[in-house]
């Protein structure tokens, strides 16, 4: 585990949803926890992307839940932490914090004036190439063209040296001072408030389990058997279950959950096995049986797969 990260991992709750601001506690999880999530996060300039998105990861309720209940993580009122922590910050803390935001776009533009000025040096020297490159083949055919008579010739070599003078030193002098104005500072959003809110949560700040639909006990029971669960919306079921992370592995079923004794369409038992088939997974329904048994709840598979057409 990284050295930087403590359990139990904090996973905010913001409007009925969970999330993990962390990379590090991102990592742990998928790495120890089989937990995968879905991530979130996207450039506000590029609101429509689909693809390569980045923190926050969103978790389903079934794994916040089962990560609580494992003593992995803990869920924090997310509103009522940074308020809290608003309020009791320290005023030499806000100025060190705003000083530090300030230190930092004072780099960030210093950075994108040097770019730009590469930039420009390089531009510059094609110009100047090109000017060179000219005013030697403008010496070439002037002396081609008049072999004779030594003032021509030593006009030609002048006006040669004059434009390899008045070249890349004119350029040069052009250059433009890359030191920032204190007005024009970039300005920084932070991505996290590490620095500014204690990251551990105090007791008032906790909630309690996350409230987690019918289809957890099964959910439960198939990560306890190694599976890599995620969102199966896309292929119309409850989860994709995958026998190892989903960045090497293609899942295996597609999982739906059902009551012990709830009826079951045999429609949709065939729609499902031809659907699982014709994506190269099985077919799995499961759920919780009714026991007498109170040391907890068993959960029952069963997978169908079309064996031929």
């Amino acid at each position: 585990m990284n050295s930087q990260l403590s359990l139990p991992i904090p996973i905010s709750y913001i409007e009925g949803n969970y999330f993990l601001f962390s990379i590090d506690a991102v990592t742990y999880l998928r790495r120890e926890h089989h937990i995968c999530g879905v991530l979130a996060g996207t450039l506000p300039q590029i609101p429509q992307q689909n693809v390569f998105l980045g923190l926050p990861l969103q978790l389903m309720p079934e794994e916040a839940r089962l990560l609580v209940e494992k003593g992995v993580a803990c869920i924090v009122d997310e509103v009522k932490a940074q308020k809290d922590g608003m309020k009791a910050l320290m005023e030499h803390d806000r100025k060190k914090y705003l000083h530090d935001l300030e230190s930092q776009g004072l780099e960030a533009m210093r950075l994108q004036n040097n770019r730009k000025e590469q930039k420009k040096e390089k531009h510059l020297q094609k110009i100047a190439e090109k000017q060179s490159t000219k005013a030697r083949k403008a010496a070439e055919t002037a002396s081609a063209d008049e072999p004779k008579g030594e003032s021509k010739e030593e006009s030609v070599v002048d006006l040669f040296a004059d434009n390899q003078q008045s070249g890349p030193s004119q350029i040069s002098s052009r250059r433009v001072s890359t030191t920032v104005p204190t007005n024009s500072v970039m300005g920084i959003t932070p991505a996290t408030s590490y620095r500014l809110i204690p990251s551990q949560p105090s007791a008032d700040q906790l909630m309690a389990l996350p409230a987690v639909p019918s289809s957890y006990p099964l959910f439960a029971h198939l990560h306890s058997e190694g599976y890599f669960l995620s969102p199966g919306l896309r292929f119309g079921c409850q989860y994709l279950a995958y026998p190892g992370d989903s960045l090497r592995f293609h899942s295996h079923f597609l999982v739906v959950s059902a009551e012990w004794d709830e009826e079951l369409n045999l429609m949709d038992l065939i729609a499902g096995g031809r659907l699982g088939t014709g994506v190269k997974k099985g077919f799995l329904i499961g759920g919780a049986e009714k026991t007498e048994d109170t040391e907890g709840e068993r959960v029952r598979t069963f997978s169908l797969e079309w064996a031929g057409m």
